[in-house]
């Protein structure tokens, strides 16, 4: 699909134009600056390589075949490879050189009777978990698949030794940074949907799995460790399963904002994994958290950012055809809320700008901290057409937000903090950034407390990276917390 010749749309709609192309192990020049000595570990990003087949183009961005960044960086240098995810759905669809299956956000191709024999393709396409000998592809709907560290060679499906065939095992895990212990979940659709809940030891073995059962089916995309709890914010939207069940809509056309109902709170306990509290607030939407600890008062304290309605579902429909027209405005609130009865104490709008992919220091996660790292647009940007333009830091010791503009018609993906590895009180942002005037990505390093300055370091790549959603740092001497 030809986007680049519309010259009324935004120059990020050339990424997304052609599959992208995999490039093997390829050492990485630094086209300004020089990689920090304490920056040595292995940088990890996920996200849709290929929007189309044949004549078809995915009827959702979540749709896109699953393709993997990693850039290793060591004494000797920068190396980067990118390959895709070989799905046992990616392989049957590269033979056979159309799409076969249904997913989120479209339907299986052919007759009727297809939504029900072919089962949604696992499109390995949101996130990573990195563990000491493996890398994990995530995905909302299904089990993980496993790679090689190093040259990213696709090892099969992964069942963590507690997950059933298919079993979903979201992409949004948490990971304690003084156990290693690791949390997570997955939703499991009936007349009334089943939370997994999942923790596993520092390696990813699962140690316990429970259930909690829900209302409907809703749409949970993320939750939040806080201290001894594990919080999710139930959104007001439900999956109307009529039509699906009669193959006549996709997962996301399903989908449908009730704002009618409340948003839920579910508090449990992170040890035994059973339900604590549950509270109802008014009704809005997230897909993600940044992080939650416990305050001096023994209240949960978090951040996240919120939508006023299912609006974004529909921008991010919108965003293969390079034609978005959808305004779906996220902001970032922080919410103090009773763990003993799920009620909201506090909640409050802490940056009106729109912004996404919240992030901290993974040394706090689930601990009280200062800075959260997001994406953020560009002052005046139309928010219907353009994705985001800088990522910036929130202190909320000071209220101050930094950000990093990375300039006309480039577009950096999630910004994420690494820990220097000889000074740990200092960091680094990294990001993968796409630049439309010359239609190229680059690795961008900047000094956490200079972002505003240029990056330290600008990194090339050998070819188009699309933009991901996801992505996680594994340091070289990683013990698995």
């Amino acid at each position: 699909m030809d986007l680049t010749c519309q010259a009324s749309i935004p120059t990020w709609t050339q990424a997304l134009a052609q599959p992208a192309s995999e490039f093997p192990y390829t050492p990485l020049t630094a086209l300004s600056g020089q990689i920090p000595a304490g920056l040595r570990g292995s940088l990890y990003r996920n996200g849709p390589g290929r929007l189309e087949r044949g004549s078809r183009r995915v009827g959702h961005w979540f749709d896109g075949d699953g393709a993997i960044l990693a850039v290793h960086f060591t004494d000797e240098g920068a190396t980067g490879l990118y390959r895709y995810v070989q799905t046992a759905g990616y392989q049957a669809e590269t033979a056979a050189g159309q799409y076969l299956y249904g997913n989120y956000g479209m339907t299986a191709p052919g007759p009727v009777w297809n939504q029900w024999l072919r089962p949604i393709k696992n499109a390995a396409n949101t996130s990573v978990l990195p563990l000491p000998d493996k890398l994990l592809a995530l995905w909302e709907g299904g089990n993980p698949h496993a790679l090689d560290l190093e040259d990213l060679a696709t090892l099969g499906e992964d069942r963590l030794t507690g997950l059933a065939e298919g079993e979903p095992y979201s992409a949004h895990y948490k990971r304690d940074p003084v156990t290693g212990e690791l949390f997570n979940f997955g939703v499991v659709p009936g007349r009334n949907a089943k939370l997994n809940l999942y923790k596993s030891d520092r390696s990813g073995k699962m140690v316990k799995k429970a259930s909690v059962l829900l209302k409907g089916i809703p749409l949970i995309h993320d939750f939040v460790l806080a201290g001894p709890y594990l919080v999710f914010f139930i959104p007001a939207v439900r999956l109307n399963p009529l039509p699906l069940l009669l193959g006549l809509s996709s997962y996301s056309d399903a989908m449908q904002w009730r704002p009618d109902k409340a948003t839920e709170i579910l508090v449990l306990d992170r040890e035994t994994l059973t339900v604590v509290s549950r509270g109802e607030t008014e009704p809005w939407f997230q897909w993600h958290f940044g992080n939650g600890c416990i305050d001096a008062r023994g209240c949960i304290l978090l951040d996240f950012v919120q939508y006023p309605d299912f609006q974004t579902n529909q921008f991010l429909k919108e965003v293969p055809t390079g034609q978005p027209q959808t305004a779906a405005p996220g902001t970032l609130w922080r919410v103090r809320l009773s763990p003993q009865t799920g009620q909201i104490q506090e909640l409050q709008e802490v940056l009106d700008r729109p912004c996404e992919f919240p992030v901290v220091d993974p040394q706090q996660v689930g601990q009280d901290w200062r800075y959260t790292y997001l994406s953020v647009h560009l002052p005046g940007a139309d928010i219907r057409q353009e994705l985001f333009g800088a990522i910036a830091r929130y202190d909320y010791q000071t209220g101050n937000l930094v950000t990093a503009e990375a300039g006309e018609n480039r577009y950096p993906m999630e910004p994420l903090y690494i820990p220097d590895a000889q000074t740990p009180e200092q960091g680094w942002v990294i990001t993968v950034v796409y630049d439309g005037n010359t239609n190229s990505s680059e690795v961008w390093i900047y000094d956490s407390d200079r972002l505003a300055d240029e990056p330290v370091c600008r990194l090339g790549l050998p070819s188009v990276v699309p933009f991901g959603f996801h992505g996680k740092w594994r340091p070289a001497l990683f013990n698995g917390t």
